[in-house]
This record gives C-alpha cells, structure tokens and sequence, in this order.
C-alpha cells in the first residue's frame, strides 16, 4: 500500500507517523500546490490531507487513489460529488478535537472578558514598575458569572464549551438544527438578541454562510463577545471587522477565516492590532493530543476500508 501525506505541515512537526509506515510506504509533502496535487495523489492509494482542496480541477486524473483521509472533521475542501463519480472513498474523523477546541473557545471568551492584552502589556512595556502602584485596574473589566453564553450550533464541542460556562455560573442558551440536549434552545435571532458572549460552533454549509451578519450583530447587545471557532465564512467577516471598528461589538475572538492565512485585503487586518480582538491561526483543534488522536483514527479508517467495512465514509452520506 502507498501512502502520501500532501500537507505533513499543517498537521505539525512533532507528530509521530509511524503508524502510517506500519501500513505501507509512506510519503511526506510538506505542502502542496493545487497544480501539484494529481502529480503527487496518481501513484498512491491512499490520500491523507487537511487544507488541500480535491476535485475535478486539482486531480483529473485520479490514477491508484482509492481513499482519501481527510485530517479532520470537516471535508468541505473536498468535492464529494466528484470523488463518487471516479469510485475514490473519503473518510473524515469525528470527535477527536472537542476537548482542544472547547479549551481555546473558553480560553478565548476570558482573554477577551477579563482585558489581559491591555494588562499583560501594561506590565511588559515597563508601565507597572514605573508607576509604583500595587495594581491596575483599568480598563475595567465584569465577571462572566450571571451573563448569557450563547452557543450556535450545539453539538459535541458546543456541549463542552456550554458545560464550562455554566461551571463559570452563565445562563447558557443555545442554537441547534434538532431540539433537545441540555440547554435551553432558542432561534437564532433571540441568541443574538439575549447573549452576552456568543461562540460559533457549526458546521459551513449553505444553511450556516453567512449566519451571523449585519443584521444579526443589529441585534446583539453592544458589549457581547463574539468567538468563532467554527468556519470564517459562517460570519460575515466585513460585516463584523466594522462592527468592531464602530464599537458596535465589545471583543471579537476568531481561530478560522473564510481564507487561510489571511492577506493584508482581509477584513481583519485592519482590527487584528485591537485589544478587544484576539485572532489565532486555526490552532484551536490542534492540542498534540488532539492531533495524535486524529491520526490513529485515520488508521483505524483505512484498514477499515481495506477490510470492507464502512467506517466514517463521508462519501456515503
């Protein structure tokens, strides 16, 4: 069995892949370009990739690819449709990132609550010493306990983040496609309406583009906090950066983007130096736990395929 890994780099230099070579020959590309994609696949049977996009334009020719293992939970890089039509099989992996991303969606919402980057500078530019006063305490900042945590989209990770909150003693209020679960459920326009701090957890999809947008931070409270976790594009991200810009949003956190990385055109650029806003660079699935989790899933997908079984066969849905 060969094996190629077309974007070893983003899944992190310390990861061990010697549970891929125990399954055949194994090749690493650090990164590859979309021209290169079917040079680099028409050898091997098996794929493994995060960010490369398949489909009919980047692999034509689709040549000993029978499974394609996406290192993730999303697959919207990946051309379903296509990849049926050639009889090549896709696996994603689910679950594998819930506590990673919980922790940093959390971690986000108290950057942003408590003003650390005001706090941390003041003590780092020399201002803290200089000034010969036990403490600071401005800029002001409130406790979360008490205030509406809105989640959207409330599935695994969702269900963490809103446990944490309540933990921290928020009402949580929550947005879901089924009815049930453990929070109270709400339309989306009452979530914007009745948060405090909202975090984004869905999936992108044509229901979810563009979800939280002009009109909806129309009604969101004037201080809320906005994390999202989920996909840049679920936001209005133009939307949102002027927002802040007005001060019609009191923090934004953001981990994705509607385009990775972001160049100097993104509407972020221009509120990424802001201490109301904290941008991470889609690392909040990536805890080496979480990562060596999702590779011995990819394992478990393939010889599951090679057994003739179905195992996270997103192809199939």
């Amino acid at each position: 069995m060969k094996i190629a890994i077309l974007d070893s780099l983003t899944l992190g230099a310390d990861l061990d892949f010697s549970p891929l070579k125990e399954l055949g020959e194994l090749t690493e590309y650090g990164a590859t370009l979309p021209e290169e994609v079917c040079e680099k696949c028409r050898e091997n049977d098996v794929i493994i990739l995060n960010k490369v996009k398949i489909n009919e334009s980047t692999l034509p020719h689709t040549g000993n690819v029978k499974l394609i293992c996406v290192f993730a939970t999303g697959f919207d890089n990946i051309d379903l449709d296509y990849c049926r039509k050639k009889g090549i099989a896709v696996c994603n992996v689910v679950g594998y990132s819930t506590a990673s991303v919980a922790q940093v969606t959390v971690a986000t919402v108290l950057y942003l609550a408590n003003n650390m980057k005001a706090f941390t500078d003041h003590v780092r530019s020399g201002a803290y010493t200089a000034a010969g006063v036990a403490n600071c305490l401005v800029p002001a900042y409130n406790e979360i306990a008490g205030k509406t945590w809105g989640i959207v989209g409330c599935g695994n990770i969702g269900t963490a983040v809103g446990r944490v909150a309540e933990a921290f003693g928020c009402k949580v209020i929550a947005n879901k496609r089924t009815p049930g679960g453990e929070f109270e459920n709400v339309d989306i326009d009452t979530l914007c309406e009745e948060s405090d701090i909202i975090t984004i957890h869905v999936p992108l999809s044509e229901a979810t583009k563009g979800l939280i947008g002009k009109e909806r931070i129309a009604l969101m409270k004037k201080n809320v906090i906005i994390v999202n976790v989920a996909r840049g594009a679920v936001t209005d991200e133009e939307a949102i950066a002027e927002a802040v810009k007005e001060g019609r949003i009191g923090a934004f956190g953001a981990d994705v983007y509607s385009v990775e990385p972001f160049g100097e055109d993104h509407p972020f650029s221009g509120i990424k130096h802001l201490d109301n806003v904290c941008l991470t660079p889609h690392m909040a699935w990536g805890a080496y736990e979480a990562r060596e989790r999702c590779l011995l899933e990819i394992v478990k997908n393939i010889n599951a395929f090679y057994s003739g079984e179905i195992r996270n066969r997103v192809d199939m849905i």
